[in-house]
């Protein structure tokens, strides 16, 4: 329990005070990027600061999953993924500073809901902990994709991070399947839906 802790605790620190370090390396476009227009810059850079919450979140999830599952299989899934996820912290982070931009200021309430609705999801015993991934990736893929669609056509750059981050999270939806995942009522995927538009819309400015 205390190394349990103490991981714990080591994540939420690093995710929220440290630079994220990617395993692989940021998705380039096929070609070269061009300098985008200040307004088009402004609105990619809201679009990945949105992102990048995701990211923070998706490390609390699965760090929070981890904590609460006593099935050391399936811990390990859940830290597996939360490894995975971290590359995409770092991709994000790293295209906000090259568009000249920052994080979002709350992102410490962003881990610490996150982590909360996580722990819940992994108390309520192992398929729900999976059926709240498979949810939450389904959201994302959605959000990700919505995002392809608002991105300006110039800005390469983010749109093959986007790209890549969307293949993933479908990945990560099969992989929790696969695993023994329920399916989820559809009130606590309403529920799920607009907390996340609330964070979306919140992170877009702040």
């Amino acid at each position: 329990m205390i190394d349990a802790l103490l991981t714990t605790a080591d994540t939420a620190l690093r995710t929220l005070f440290a630079p994220a370090r990617a395993a692989l390396p940021t998705p380039q476009p096929p070609h070269a990027a061009k300098e985008l227009p200040e307004e088009e810059k402004k609105l990619a850079a809201a679009l990945m600061r949105v992102n990048h919450v995701g990211e923070v979140c998706a490390q609390a999830l699965y760090t929070a999953q981890a904590f609460a599952t006593r099935n050391d299989a399936l811990r390990s899934h859940f830290t597996k993924a939360c490894v995975e996820e971290t590359d995409h912290l770092a991709w994000t982070k790293q295209r906000l500073d090259e568009l000249g931009s920052r994080p979002s200021l709350l992102n410490p309430l962003w881990y610490a809901g996150a982590f909360g609705i996580g722990l819940l999801a992994g108390r309520l015993g192992d398929r729900v902990s999976l059926g709240f991934v498979v949810e939450t990736e389904r959201q994302v893929e959605a959000h990700l994709m919505s995002h392809m669609d608002r991105l300006p056509a110039g800005d390469t750059a983010s749109r093959a991070i986007v790209a890549q981050m969307a293949e993933d999270e479908v990945r990560h939806a099969l992989d929790a399947q696969k695993a023994g995942a329920m399916e989820l009522p559809e009130p606590v995927k309403n529920v799920m839906k607009a907390a996340a538009k609330v964070m979306t819309t919140v992170a877009h400015h702040i």
